[in-house]
């Protein structure tokens, strides 16, 4: 069954600017889409590369992926901050070719303590209720 789920990014480096005061608030590079497909296949917050751009993300370093289609190489970006479910976090993002959907990595669910629902789609997980429990580090 396919979830999806709303996402806000922000391009962190934005953010710190503004907290410098070396950028305007209204500048921020930023935009909400509706429909990011929770994949828990999927590792990190992965983008189509026009996205990326309008994000103003900049290459940090390549990985090898393995996809449904075999091995890959991807670029991974800098840092968005993230929001769901009026959780956030930030994490580097990978590249997707032009024309996939946004995919919402097992990283990102872990990170904000969300699962995946068969009949309801992204929820908090049940067994900390409403509570934000995160992992032992």
């Amino acid at each position: 069954m396919r979830h999806t789920a709303e996402i806000k990014l922000v391009n962190l480096r934005d953010l710190l600017l503004i907290e410098a005061g070396a950028m305007n608030p209204e500048d921020v590079r930023q935009f909400t889409v509706s429909d990011a497909l929770v994949d828990t296949g999927a590792t990190r917050l992965c983008l189509p590369t026009s996205l990326i751009e309008r994000l103003g993300l900049t290459p940090v370093s390549k990985r090898t992926a393995r996809t449904a289609t075999g091995i890959v190489e991807r670029t991974v970006y800098s840092e968005v901050e993230y929001t769901l479910l009026e959780r956030s976090s930030t994490i580097r993002v990978t590249d997707l070719p032009e024309g996939s959907p946004i995919l919402i990595g097992h990283m990102v669910l872990e990170e904000l303590d969300l699962c995946v629902d068969m009949k309801k789609g992204l929820i908090y997980n049940p067994a900390h209720g409403d509570d934000w429990i995160e992992e032992q580090l």
